[in-house]
């Protein structure tokens, strides 16, 4: 009741003041500070005005293990001149401490992924946390892993791993905010709280409230070009003194919303590269000579030329990315790049496609699987028993792609990860740079000359995902106009809305214009790495290396360094050899996907009709046995199949490879008649 709003309880009078229960109890025995009880209570309470004055007297004056205040200014770490750190780790703290020395202002540190953003979490509380931390993940996996990293009961937290700190005995303690298993008192005798924003934030609301709003001083953002959504800004709100770090690969968003703070301070990924902090890629796109489109019983071909300009086109892209033809181009060199790092060194290299929806994704893993590799899809409608499935035969080397829609996104760590096959489009760079982070983690650390560093980033040039290559080798410019717009709002080049066009992730069509066939020319190779712009050479050449010498201070010339990575630079490749397929192997993955599909095409028909799953409607109105909709719909998808095959119902283990191509390309065809017919039924 409103008049009771002056008391807390023990636990909530522990948080306002910063102490923990435990010293309140002392207090309370020792007549320092006395509990009352509240009227009409039996429970004794604290009133917020008998409290006021230990705030601030308290807060930061009792000692041991009763108090988390000022532990960040006296610990003694280690971190300027500790070589067990990298270059980006120390920089970005030493930025930061400059940064906060006079300005109170948000700020952004930019890393690429795998440069050690979760040490640079580690190192920022010490010389800017006077009390507690709260660091924020965007997701449970992200915040499991910062939990491990910022743990002194772990024997490889970072801080012992660095060589950061020789003593735990006071500290640093990190909660974290799971759910039920943890509770405030958790949190106030802690100096760092780790948690994910929909535990902090989420609609049940059940932590944040429970902060006072100096609880935490300092608040760590880790993936924070997220920090613009509303979930976000109320827990910065919620803390309105408290200093604001965000870390993010990529300063912007996709959908133009400003993000908090500026940058201040970048690590380019050309160096994170050179120095073998993440692997060395290079993009191969196929080029065709020429592209045939058939819709609607006509044939259209398109020259090089008129590709180039038709790929801005969604229906174009969306053509490219659903052709059996291209995909299997795409996969073909996917699959070499693969052998290749393979046969290197021995190393279990594998595989991640990201494809436009679920349907699609069949497809890809299909195409994979008859060229004898193992796959399997991942996607959000899979239950989660399913996904931890697959990502473990993933992470025990037992299949060798995986196909994504829109699932291995930020904090997915597995270095052997090393070809990115893209077949979808990609509108924005965020959600690009996302995917092809995956495939950034290094097999072998600070070892840039390492076969296993290597990775590919194979697409097609009618996907036009060459924009968002370039545009990700901008963001290593010195010049850094374009990604401050982008971190301001302004969009930059092709950002629209962050999902891709054409990604219904379960009723999506494929008889829209579909490229039929193409004339494979060959791919274009670009390596990240350009050594032909001598804007690249220059920032080589003043990178400090070994002794901290730069390259220049060292008699290095910029020709040397050119001809050291010349063999690196733009250049053309032979399309892969075509894969060889067992026709029986091909019937056998035609089958699978004419089952899956046309539960799909179903889905999309039932939709279409507005009849809910669990009615009889269908059933009563098609004169089938009693049945709900859902089955129903599904029963008669399949006889529309049979009948337009010709074939009896049970028969598909006998259908010919012709008959099934026959039936997978008419799904959509079948499924229009099915809901225009049962529509009629269900006027009578």
């Amino acid at each position: 009741m409103a008049e009771f709003d002056d008391y807390l309880t023990i636990a909530q009078a522990a948080a306002f003041v910063g102490v923990s229960a435990a010293t309140l109890r002392r207090w309370d025995a020792t007549g320092t500070l006395a509990a009352v009880r509240r009227p009409g209570s039996k429970y004794r309470y604290y009133r917020i005005a008998d409290l006021e004055p230990f705030r601030l007297e308290y807060g930061s004056a009792a000692s041991g293990k009763d108090t988390v205040a000022g532990f960040f200014q006296n610990a003694e770490a280690s971190i300027n001149g500790n070589a067990r750190l990298r270059e980006p780790q120390v920089e970005a703290h030493r930025a930061a401490m400059e940064h906060f020395a006079t300005s109170n202002s948000p700020a952004i540190i930019q890393l690429p992924v795998g440069c050690g953003k979760t040490g640079v979490a580690a190192l920022l509380p010490f010389g800017l946390s006077h009390q507690r931390t709260l660091v924020i993940a965007p997701n449970r996996t992200i915040r499991e892993g910062l939990y491990a990293d910022l743990s002194i009961s772990n024997a490889s937290c970072f801080w012992k791993r660095a060589g950061v700190l020789d003593s735990f005995t006071a500290g640093p303690f990190t909660a974290l905010v799971d759910g039920p298993k943890a509770n405030l008192d958790d949190c106030v005798n802690s100096h760092i709280v780790v948690a994910n924003i929909q535990q902090l934030a989420g609609n049940a609301d059940r932590w944040l409230s429970q902060f006072p709003q100096d609880f935490f001083d300092l608040v760590i953002i880790d993936e924070g070009h997220h920090n613009a959504a509303e979930s976000w800004q109320r827990v910065i709100r919620a803390f309105p003194n408290a200093r604001v770090v965000s870390m993010t690969a990529t300063p912007f968003r996709a959908d133009n919303k400003d993000l908090l703070g500026d940058v201040i301070y970048r690590y380019p990924f050309s160096l994170a590269m050179m120095n073998g902090f993440i692997k060395h890629i290079v993009s191969a796109s196929a080029y065709p000579s020429e592209i045939t489109f058939t819709s609607n019983g006509s044939d259209d071909t398109y020259t090089l030329e008129q590709i180039l300009e038709l790929n801005e086109e969604a229906w174009f892209r969306r053509g490219v990315a659903l052709s059996d033809e291209c995909n299997r181009h795409i996969a073909a060199k996917a699959i070499e790049k693969l052998q290749q790092l393979r046969s290197a060194t021995g190393f279990p290299h594998q595989i991640a496609a990201s494809a436009m929806s679920i349907d699609h994704a069949d497809q890809v893993r299909a195409i994979f699987q008859e060229a004898g590799l193992q796959a399997e899809v991942i996607h959000s409608g899979l239950d989660n028993a399913k996904v931890a499935a697959v990502l473990s035969k993933l992470r025990n080397n037992q299949i060798d792609v995986i196909v994504q829609v829109q699932m291995l996104g930020e904090g997915f760590d597995h270095p052997p990860l090393s070809v990115a096959a893209i077949f979808r489009p990609y509108r924005s760079l965020s959600p690009y740079i996302q995917f092809v982070g995956r495939i950034m983690r290094t097999v072998e650390q600070n070892a840039p000359g390492s076969p296993n560093n290597e990775g590919f980033v194979v697409s097609h040039v009618g996907l036009n995902n060459e924009q968002q290559w370039d545009d990700f080798r901008e963001l290593d410019r010195p010049d850094q106009e374009m990604v401050r717009g982008w971190t301001g709002g302004d969009g930059g080049a092709g950002t629209s809305s962050p999902r891709a066009i054409g990604e219904e992730s379960f009723t999506q069509r494929f008889d829209v214009p579909v490229a039929a066939g193409e004339q494979l020319s060959h791919f274009v190779n670009k390596s990240f790495i350009d050594p032909a712009e001598d804007a690249v050479i220059e920032q080589m050449l003043n990178q400090p290396g070994p002794g901290g010498f730069t390259f220049r201070e060292l008699g290095v010339t910029a020709e040397q360094l050119r001809a050291r990575y010349a063999d690196r630079s733009t250049r053309d490749e032979s399309p892969a050899p075509e894969v060889s397929v067992q026709p029986q192997v091909q019937r056998q993955s035609l089958r699978e996907r004419v089952a899956s599909r046309s539960r799909t095409v179903a889905n999309r028909v039932l939709i279409n009709l507005g009849e809910p799953r669990a009615a009889f409607s269908i059933a009563k109105a098609m004169k089938l046995r009693p049945m709900d909709n859902a089955k129903a719909i599904t029963v008669l998808m399949n006889r529309e199949i049979n009948t337009f095959v010709g074939r009896a119902p049970n028969s598909r283990a006998d259908w010919t490879l012709d008959e099934l191509e026959t039936a997978y390309a008419s799904l959509d065809e079948i499924g229009d008649e099915l809901d225009e017919r049962i529509a009629q039924q269900l006027e009578k």
